[in-house]
């Protein structure tokens, strides 16, 4: 407790330096935020033209918006259709993420899903500042912006931006602030943010039980901190059982804990009344531990030393007691950038805790002393170097590693087919369209996902060569694609296993 208490009080390493520089370190700052949006949104489009993009989810959330900018409610008739819900599905009867419509006007200057990925492009690269503040206090200004780095580096947030467009674009933003805040003692603004990210998705009040349970650790906190405990336990279920069930949504439609109970309630009086279970649970299969591994190696094991790492359990043991939705515990998709950003600073609050050992101090100092460059960071940018050059090494490995292929920048043979596939679909049609194909579609177009289930759709565009979401085989699609022929639909198009389909009549919907 004393320990914990000693953090809250510890003299900023770099007070005097930003009182005398603070207009040197906000350029800096900027230029840091704008290379990171840059690169961000950037991958994202680069992504979007070479047709690596999906129709779930990018399309999902790209008619959702659409609707919000004409005034509705966030109909995705994508989701709505294929998941059986109808086409008039609103999508916060899938996620409770209200906050999107703060994007709406976007779309009133660009009508697509490049607008998304730019956006959350630029969310991501936001989410520098409060690490930065968080780091320039405990380890000075040049760890600032090692720990910035590492964070824009940092495969969670390559691999969130390698699946397109998720409700997570505002949680390393709003996570980082919400604990950054309150930090500098800006308590009102630390529960706006607070606030906010319970608008996000329905299980962000997960995050913010977390982050109650850091604070219960601190002494003179623990009002507060039962406070966030209490509210974002009960946002969650408010959200996850009556909002979303308000929406037209299933409750049970993401349950994935069938091995410890049918419902929650079930569930919880199995963990508490046979807690081994859920303890094995989170190593089964053995691809949780890795993953888990891979969230805290590359952070040099800092986020342990640290009480702040509690913020980070609850969600991440949303995911880790869980039997179903394998996706869950990978380290692609977007799911680890909910807990990126309270990661890193747990990882900058471990190396402060450390550095007060007289023995690594010592070290520290020693290294941090050598040379110029060295002296003018301050001996707090060792452990932040670390850091960076970590996330730096795991580049290769992840989503940022497709950035030296050389399709990303110019379309092969492959995508200019795709291209060519989706122009002979004209504005304003309704179109099945294979999963990767939905996004050259979707601005201009009405997309439904193109599986197994007849539609009607005056318009598909099929894939027969490579295997699409959601068939099972190549062999399924291309038995699908004779189906409709037989039915009734011409081909219009054929190249390198894109097939464009058309029949004449009404539109269903």
């Amino acid at each position: 407790m004393a320990e914990a208490e000693a953090v809250a009080v510890e003299v900023p390493v770099g007070a005097g330096r930003l009182g005398t520089g603070a207009r040197r370190h906000a350029w800096a700052l900027a230029a840091v935020v704008t290379a990171s949006a840059v690169l961000d949104s950037a991958f994202g489009l680069m992504r979007l033209r070479a047709f690596r993009a999906s129709t779930y989810d990018l399309v999902i959330f790209d008619q959702a918006v659409r609707s919000y900018s004409r005034f509705g409610a966030p109909v995705a008739i994508v989701k709505g259709v294929h998941n059986g819900f109808g086409p008039g599905f609103s999508v916060l009867g899938d996620h409770f993420s209200p906050l999107l419509a703060v994007l709406a006007p976007l779309y009133w200057i660009h009508d697509g899903p490049g607008t998304l990925l730019v956006a959350q492009g630029v969310l991501f690269a936001l989410a520098i500042v409060p690490i930065w503040r968080f780091t320039e206090r405990r380890l000075g200004a040049g760890a600032g912006y090692c720990a910035a780095g590492a964070y824009a580096l940092s495969w969670p947030v390559a691999e969130a931006l390698a699946f397109d467009f998720h409700e997570v674009a505002f949680v390393p933003l709003l996570s980082a602030v919400m604990i950054e805040r309150y930090d500098a003692g800006r308590r009102g603004r630390a529960a706006l943010a607070a606030f906010l990210l319970l608008l996000a998705k329905e299980d962000m009040g997960l995050l913010l039980a977390g982050f109650g349970l850091f604070l219960l650790t601190r002494r003179g906190e623990r009002r507060a901190g039962l406070a966030y405990l209490v509210a974002g336990g009960a946002a969650t279920a408010v959200c996850s059982k009556i909002a979303i069930a308000a929406f037209g949504g299933d409750n049970d439609y993401y349950w994935a804990y069938t091995s410890l109970g049918r419902d929650l309630p079930d569930a919880a009086v199995h963990v508490l009344t046979r807690p081994w279970d859920a303890v094995a649970m989170i190593g089964t299969p053995p691809a949780k531990l890795a993953m888990m591994g891979l969230l805290v190696l590359p952070l040099l094991l800092l986020p342990l030393a640290s009480p702040l790492t509690l913020a980070a359990l609850p969600p991440l043991a949303e995911r880790m007691l869980a039997d179903r939705f394998a996706n869950w515990w990978s380290p692609h998709y977007h799911y680890n950038a909910f807990i990126v950003a309270v990661l890193v600073l747990a990882a900058v609050d471990g190396a402060a805790r450390l550095r007060r050992n007289a023995w690594l101090r010592s070290r520290v100092r020693r290294l941090g002393r050598l040379g110029r460059l060295g002296r003018r960071l301050g001996p707090g940018w060792v452990p932040a170097a670390g850091l960076l050059a970590a996330a730096i090494i795991t580049v290769p490995f992840f989503a940022f590693g497709h950035l030296v292929d050389p399709a990303l920048y110019r379309r092969n043979e492959r995508a200019s087919a795709a291209a060519a596939a989706v122009a002979k679909v004209p504005d304003g049609a309704l179109v099945e369209t294979a999963n990767g194909l939905g996004p050259g579609l979707t601005g201009r177009t009405r997309v439904l996902l193109w599986d197994w289930q007849p539609r009607n759709a005056p318009w598909v565009v099929a894939d027969v060569r490579r295997h699409t979401f959601p068939f099972p085989s190549v062999a399924e699609q291309q038995r699908r694609v004779a189906l409709l022929t037989a039915s009734g639909y011409r081909e219009v198009f054929h190249r390198d296993g894109y097939v464009v389909l058309h029949r004449d009549g009404p539109d269903p919907w």
